[in-house]
């Protein structure tokens, strides 16, 4: 009876200090895991970085680096020294290149066909994983420098978002667009649906590090990548659709309605260079032809030519016809969409390249796609793995 008042007494003398604690504000079984939250929460999320160079309305250039000891190096000159270069590794200080600025120009919307042409899409802002796919086909060297000749580089949009390298990517393309011309080749970077998302300021899948340094400048990101910075003016005059032999290339696709519209190439990516740095709202009051080209049905957002949910709007075979015809080529190809491997559709004549790269990369699936004369190859990281056609 003694230890059952004894046990008793001891319950309820519990329960009355743990009640007293509560009350008092320092039972902290939760307020533990809140705390280490919040720590979480406000952790450094920077990295290597940049750098992001922007031109100030007074005519001097603002340079910004995040170095790999996530220490911003903000610099401001009254004007960049002569041939100004600089050094760009990615997030952890590996892939060192160097850069140099030079004049900026629309690639032309026609090419004719090369001895080879390499296509991929949608890096994502990881950078290893480009590295290792450019170099295992001979694209670049083991310094980061162009290899390949007169051939032709192309690159179906998306580099931002997701990975922690997306500026160091826009800047490898931006090197290597320059060292291809010297050759005598093309470097060729797409717009895709995640440059107008960013751009436009819609950051739903953008790494917290970005935010974060835009927060630390007291900007918001998409000034980061502006009208009035190097490489906003490089991504301003960037096409969406470009022909390369018999070859068409945009980053989702072409349906009905945009055959509908009868529109030309050239026409197409300059209404998309207009709109790049407007909102949403903007590009649907600036016209209705851009609110149609940044929409669901236009050509980086279009998912219809490799899906067959009735949600797409996949096009017909005899509609597939018809703008080949008028576009005069013989495959389209394409991005934006996630495939296991290097996909056909079509019977051929629509071809998907975009892949998890990350994933592809380890598991040696296929990554991009060479094409030699009239034959088209798969390829990873080690070089050509299969024939398509």
């Amino acid at each position: 009876m003694k230890t059952r008042f004894l046990r008793l007494f001891l319950s309820t003398l519990v329960l009355v200090l743990i009640s007293s604690g509560i009350s008092a504000g320092t039972y902290h079984s939760g307020d533990k895991k809140k705390d280490h939250k919040e720590k979480k929460e406000q952790k450094d999320k920077l990295s290597g970085d940049g750098p992001y160079i922007l031109y100030q309305s007074d005519g001097s250039v603002r340079v910004i680096s995040v170095n790999k000891n996530k220490k911003i190096i903000d610099k401001t000159y009254a004007a960049l020294p002569k041939d100004f270069s600089f050094r760009v590794t990615d997030h952890k200080g590996h892939y060192p290149f160097d850069v140099k600025l030079h004049p900026l120009k629309r690639p032309d919307w026609k090419y004719t066909c090369p001895e080879k042409v390499f296509v991929m899409s949608d890096p994502h802002g990881r950078l290893n994983c480009v590295i290792s796919l450019l170099q295992g086909n001979g694209v670049i060297n083991d310094k980061y420098q162009w290899s390949f000749g007169k051939n032709h580089l192309v690159i179906i949009g998306d580099v931002f978002d997701r990975g922690k390298d997306v500026l160091q990517i826009f800047w490898l393309f931006y090197k290597l667009e320059a060292e291809a011309a010297k050759a005598g080749g093309h470097v060729s970077f797409l717009l895709g649906n995640h440059e107008a998302l960013v751009l436009s300021d819609d950051l739903r899948y953008t790494k917290d590090k970005y935010k974060q340094l835009a927060q630390k400048l007291e900007k918001e990101y998409p000034q980061l990548f502006g009208s009035d910075t190097e490489l906003g003016r490089w991504l301003a005059t960037r096409n969406t659709i470009q022909v390369i032999g018999t070859d068409l290339y945009v980053h989702a696709g072409l349906g009905k309605l945009f055959y509908d519209k009868d529109l030309s190439i050239p026409t197409v990516n300059t209404e998309m260079s207009k709109a790049l740095f407007m909102s949403k709202k903007e590009r649907k009051a600036l016209s209705p032809l851009t609110e149609f080209l940044y929409g669901n049905e236009g050509p980086i957002w279009y998912r219809g030519l490799v899906r067959t949910d009735e949600k797409y709007k996949p096009l017909e075979s005899k509609g597939l016809q018809e703008i080949l015809e008028r576009y005069k080529v013989e495959h389209i190809i394409v991005g934006h969409t996630i495939f296991k491997d290097i996909s056909t559709f079509y019977n051929g004549r629509v071809i998907g390249v975009n892949v998890d790269n990350k994933e592809n990369r380890e598991k040696k699936r296929g990554r991009a796609v060479l094409i030699e004369g009239n034959t088209y190859y798969v390829v990873g990281d080690a070089g050509i793995q299969r024939k398509l056609y």
